[in-house]
């Protein structure tokens, strides 16, 4: 045993500053386990997870009885107890894109549709087949959701920040995504609603980031996971509306509206009615990649036309409700807090962004106190 321990084999981890390494440390699941790892065992509070947009850990967030049932009738039918096909099957496909198209000028059909685990799983499709083009960079929202640079990192992409205005409603500072562009740049990331701000794009704005995505010849990423969890005075409008200025590929999910991030259901969605995705070759990297990677469970996509068809307004408008009624809470609360500011209001999504303010005056009656 211990000659078997002494021998030197040709294989090894790399405790090194790798691409691996580099990329679960930027990964936010890395941090939160770090916290919930060096948690007090023998503290007897209760611990509210804050950090993970997974409202299905709440009593108040639980999906409607249509997704259940459509889950149960899926399995009890037997005929989705085989492998799917890699792009997802037709009648899942065809269901999402009529649940787009409802939102957009122009209708999807399914061959726009392909179908991943989870919004995660799209993310990392598009960005993997990004980073086939030598010397590629990306433009990502500055707060933002850190997977995006965790994929980024493990697929050897560059990856450039553009910031959100907070003075703005969290808009993007159109003047510095021209900035930082430059012949490499192939794409730009926007996430609307926004994780992390809880901010809301207005059309007009929209309308400016296609037009300027055109103006530098990149397509346009649309984080839409949380479309429709809106609760502010901002409707919200799909990125795909300005699909015929610039092309769009959509990221979607039913984890967010639905409550069930676990089952692991998402999409990405080519909102392209020029057509410009598939000349350029872009659509067919996407199938050849799918062609090599995993595929979410048969049984869920036999569900989704089910969910998707059936659930009624009530139980969307009762999520928002709840929803709405939490970011008031949480926005009064923080105003009440010397240190803590909030720039805006959230109007959507799951969260809200906050800025630590330690004041001289009040840092300096913290010390007067020998309280800091």
């Amino acid at each position: 045993m211990e000659e078997h321990r002494l021998t030197k084999w040709n294989f090894e981890g790399n405790n090194g500053y790798d691409k691996i390494n580099k990329a679960s440390k930027i990964n936010i699941r890395t941090v939160l386990q770090m916290l919930m790892d060096n948690l007090n065992q023998h503290e007897n509070r209760p611990v509210v997870p804050l950090g993970h947009g997974d409202p299905s850990v709440f009593a108040s967030f639980r999906t409607c009885s249509v997704a259940e049932d459509a889950i149960v009738d899926a399995v009890r039918s037997a005929k989705y107890n085989c492998y799917a096909s890699h792009v997802g099957i037709l009648p899942a496909r065809r269901a999402v894109a009529e649940y787009l198209s409802s939102d957009l000028p122009y209708t999807l059909s399914e061959d726009d549709v392909y179908l991943t685990i989870g919004c995660a799983q799209a993310i990392h499709v598009i960005l993997t087949v990004l980073a086939n083009r030598p010397s590629a960079n990306i433009l990502l929202p500055r707060p933002g959701f850190p997977l995006y640079e965790s994929y980024a990192a493990s697929c050897n992409l560059e990856y450039r920040h553009y910031d959100l205005l907070p003075d703005r409603g969290w808009e993007v500072d159109l003047e510095a995504v021209e900035a930082l562009s430059d012949e490499n740049t192939v794409a730009i990331v926007i996430i609307n609603p926004g994780n992390p701000c809880g901010s809301v794009f207005t059309s007009q704005h929209l309308e400016k980031i296609a037009e300027t995505a055109r103006k530098l010849r990149i397509l346009v990423i649309a984080d839409e996971v949380y479309d429709h969890l809106t609760f502010g005075s901002t409707p919200f409008v799909p990125m795909g509306v300005f699909g015929s200025i610039v092309p769009v590929v959509t990221l979607g999910a039913i984890s967010k509206r639905w409550l069930v991030p676990g089952w692991r259901l998402g999409w990405l969605v080519t909102t392209d009615p020029n057509g410009i995705l598939k000349i350029s070759g872009l659509v067919k990297n996407i199938v050849e990649y799918l062609n090599i990677t995993v595929d979410p469970p048969t049984f869920i996509q036999g569900a989704l036309p089910q969910i998707i068809n059936k659930t009624k307004d009530d139980f969307f408008s009762k999520t928002i409700n709840t929803l709405r009624e939490a970011a008031d809470t949480c926005y009064n609360k923080i105003r009440e807090i010397p240190c803590i500011t909030c720039p805006n209001k959230p109007e959507g999504s799951m969260f809200v962004m906050m800025a630590l303010v330690m004041m001289w005056t009040f840092a300096s009656s913290l010390l007067k106190r020998n309280l800091l």
